[in-house]
Formats: C-alpha cells, structure tokens, sequence
C-alpha cells in the first residue's frame, strides 16, 4: 500500500515539476517521430510506419520506455542525486573503460555493447553522470572556480570520460564534453580562458584553411602570417584590457605589427623570405618582455597574457601536427568543410545531398512522407545524424523554422529554471544540461547545413536511436526531479 505521505509527495511533485519544458520535450519527440517516419518510410509500404520491424515502430518502444524512465526519475527523492553522483560517476567511468573490451567494431568505433537484440552505448549515459558528478564538486562548501587548483579538479572530472570516449574512437561524443565550459563560465571562470578556447578554433581554422596559399607572392603562407598577426594583436589588446599600459601596447603593435609590414616589404622587393619567421621571433620576445613586465610591475596579469601569446604560438605549431594524425576520414572533412577540398563522392557526399534534400523542400516542403530525397535513399545517416534534412525536405522552410523555435524555446527554459535554483548544485547541474542540448544541436544541424565538422552527433528526440533517447531523458527528467523540489529545505 502507498502511504500517505508518499502521495502528498507524489502531488507535490506533480504541481512543482516544470510542465512547460514538459511539454515542449513532448512536442519534440512527437515531431522526431513524424521526422524518422519520412525518413525510414517507403514508398508503397506504407503499412510498416508502426511495425515493429521498422525504424518508426522500434522508435515509439524507445518513446514509450523514454516516458516511463521520465516517471520513475519523478518519482524518486531529489535528494539521492545530490548524494550518490560519486558512485554513479565512478560506476560509469568503469563501464567506459571496458567497453572497447565488450563492443564490436561499428564503422571504426568500438563503443556499441551487444545486450541480446538490443546495442546500447555507455557514452550516452556518460554525460548525466559526469554533469552530476561535476556539479557535486563545484557546489562543495569552500568551493571557489577562480582558484586554480579548484578549476582544475572540475576540469578533470570532464576530462577523464572524455579521454575513455576518445579511446573508444567516438570523437563526436568526446568533443561534447567542452560544452561544459559554457557552465563554467556561468560559475566564474574567467573569460580569458573561453577567450583562448575561442582563439585556439580560429588559429586552426586560418592556419590549416590557407596553409597551402602565398602572402603577396613571396615564401610566406597566408595562414602562417595570419595566425601570427593575429596572435600579437590579441596580445596586444590583452595588455590593453588587462593592464591599462598604453606604452606596452604601443610597443607591441610598432614592434611586431609594424616591423611584419616592413619585413613584407623587404620579402617582396629586396631578399625574399619567409616572414612569418620574423613574427614567430617577435611573438617570443614580446612574451619574455611581458615576463620582464610582470617581475618589475610585480602584476601577475603580465605573465598570463606572456603565457596566452607562447601557448598560441604552440598550439598553432602544433596543429598541423595533430591534423596530419587523424584517421583519414575525420581529416578529409575537416578539408571539405574549411573549402580546401572537394570530394562530392565521399567526405562531402553526406553534406551535399542533405543540401539538396533541404533545399528541395522550399518554402512549405513537400508534405508528409513525400520527401524524394529521403524516400530513395540518397542521404545517408539520414534517420540519425542528417535526420534534420528529412525536416526541412518535407516541412520546408516553415517547418525547420519552426523546429529551430522550438529549440530555442527549450534552451531559453533550460536556463530560466536553471537560474531559479535555490543552491549551486541544482544550479550547476542545470546548467550542464543546457549546455550539452545546445552544443547537441547547434553541432547537429550545423553540420547538416555545412556549417560545422561531421563529427557524426544525434539531434536530441529527433535522431533513431534508443541510447540517445534515454540518455537525453535521464539527463533532463534528473533536472527537472532536482527543480521539482527546490522549495524543500535541506537538512
């Protein structure tokens, strides 16, 4: 029998738990659904949409087991989350660990285990895990972001499973452990370290772009120089914003700005030579200058942007580097994507015909189940990863449109019940689900459009599957538990 307690909990739950975002996580499912049924549906076998034996069949048993997951977690004490994330993030990281041990080989990754008829893949779930995890940490008594050794044990407990992912070849699902930065910033990291992050992607978005390009027909790279310049003028701006000394920028600027124009000039009518050797040497001597600053002004801020202009330096060098060791395929879209190559028949192949799927669509789309595209099979992935384009292929501009709304709709409430958490943990936690939503999405569609790497992500209730499905709903509906009970006072 159920007390009466329990149901005084039960409805208080009920009453507190946030229905709107409810209601638009139901409205996405039922759009993700409609969009694998165009998606997996053919033509003159219209009978199949809700046969087991199809794509949109199995999906609503991962609907209808995603919903009751949802239940249980609202059933639940809010305050076990908050008391065994340790255990549940370490039993995680051991499941990480042995996966490419228990896994087959799927397209080169090894991150699928086999339970009877079913694959289920353990990087879903690593995500709730480690966002409990981390939230945990940072909302410990005495817990400060801006100290080092604090930031740093956040920072490990997001790198560890990100790592383990790595090893199991799944790089797509690895790189959405940097969306917990977002979170980080919200708790006070500096914006100088998501200023470097930010820094380092258009380091190796200008550098690898035109790495193979001349400067004014001489031995210089355009990418090289760019880089270079670039990385002198963020310092110097640094210095500005930073230190407030005028003079110091000056000298940069007159010193490495002007003195790259003049060795351009040299290059091209005098002695030709590379001049991004000058501007790597300037780059190191304004960064001993600025550790010269930092010991006689005894002002700490000189030698961090000293460190900021050196990692640049290494990290741009470095690159190439990194790029000529990934696996072949990761590096021809990374060349098709920055416009350096074009391989219609391969890397590119995905991207084009989502391209054409979506542009086909036109204003209205082509109504339900009447996509071409899609219906013949010329998108690939197109019910997991390109799910997107069997959207704007049948809605059309309307209804992608209105599919990105919704989204952002959801994002937009993600954070609003984030910021109305009465402590950090709920905070921090809520955040972390944002913030891994949005990187999903952006990412996703993204790259649907052309726009981003094909790092092979699902769209969140959109893209087949049943560990994407319920690793998005645990991350959610623990949220939802957490905010459910934020009136009640902690003991």
């Amino acid at each position: 029998m159920v007390s009466s307690r329990d149901n005084r909990k039960n409805i208080g739950v009920i009453r507190s738990v946030d229905w709107i975002t409810i209601i638009i996580y139901m409205v996405l499912l039922s759009f993700g659904w409609l969009s694998i049924c165009g998606a997996s549906y053919d033509f003159g076998e219209g009978g199949d949409i809700l046969s087991f034996s199809s794509r949109s069949g199995m999906q609503l048993v991962w609907i209808g087991s995603s919903l009751m997951l949802g239940m249980v977690i609202l059933m639940l004490d809010e305050r076990i989350f908050d008391s065994i994330p340790n255990f549940i993030y370490l039993v995680m990281l051991v499941l990480l660990a042995i996966t490419p041990f228990l896994a087959r080989d799927i397209k080169g990754s090894m991150s699928w285990i086999k339970i009877g008829n079913f694959s289920l893949q353990p990087a879903e779930f690593a995500k709730f895990a480690t966002a409990l995890a981390v939230a945990k940490y940072m909302s410990a008594y005495g817990y400060h972001i801006g100290r080092w050794k604090d930031f740093l044990g956040a920072l490990a407990i997001v790198m560890v499973p990100m790592m383990l992912i790595v090893a199991q070849k799944e790089t797509g699902s690895a790189l959405v452990y940097f969306s917990f930065f977002l979170m980080f910033y919200r708790e006070g990291m500096p914006g100088s370290i998501l200023f470097a992050g930010v820094s380092a992607v258009i380091y190796f978005v200008v550098g690898v772009r035109f790495s193979e390009e001349y400067l004014w027909e001489t031995p210089t790279t355009i990418g090289a120089s760019s880089v270079l310049m670039l990385i002198l003028l963020f310092t110097a701006g640094m210095v500005r914003i930073y230190c407030t000394n005028r003079k110091v920028v000056n000298y940069i600027l007159f010193y490495g700005v002007g003195g790259t124009l003049f060795s351009l000039l040299i290059s091209k009518f005098v002695v030709p030579f590379n001049v991004a050797w000058f501007q790597l040497v300037a780059c190191v001597a304004v960064a001993f200058y600025l550790i010269y600053m930092s010991l006689s002004a005894r002002l700490r801020h000189y030698a961090f942007i000293s460190l900021f202009t050196l990692g640049s330096v290494a990290f741009f060098y470095s690159s190439d580097f990194v790029l000529q060791r990934m696996e072949p395929h990761q590096r021809t879209r990374i060349q098709v994507l920055l416009g350096m190559k074009d391989d219609p028949t391969n890397a590119g192949y995905n991207v084009i015909q989502a391209k054409i799927a979506i542009g086909s669509g036109g204003l209205m789309g082509k109504g339900f189940l009447n996509g071409t595209q899609t219906k013949l099979k010329y998108v690939p992935e197109q019910d997991t990863d390109f799910i997107f384009c069997t959207v704007g292929e049948e809605e059309g501009f309307v209804g992608s449109t209105l599919v990105l709304l919704l989204y952002l709709a959801f994002i937009l409430r993600l954070i609003y019940v984030a910021e109305r958490q009465p402590y950090a943990f709920g905070r921090i936690y809520g955040y972390c689900v944002m913030s891994i939503f949005l990187f999903h999405v952006f990412i996703n569609i993204g790259m649907v459009l052309g726009l981003t790497p094909v790092i092979g992500i699902p769209l969140p209730f959109f893209s087949y599957g049943g560990s994407s499905l319920w690793g998005f709903t645990i991350l959610l509906f623990i949220f939802l538990r957490i905010d459910a009970g934020r009136n009640r006072l902690r003991r």
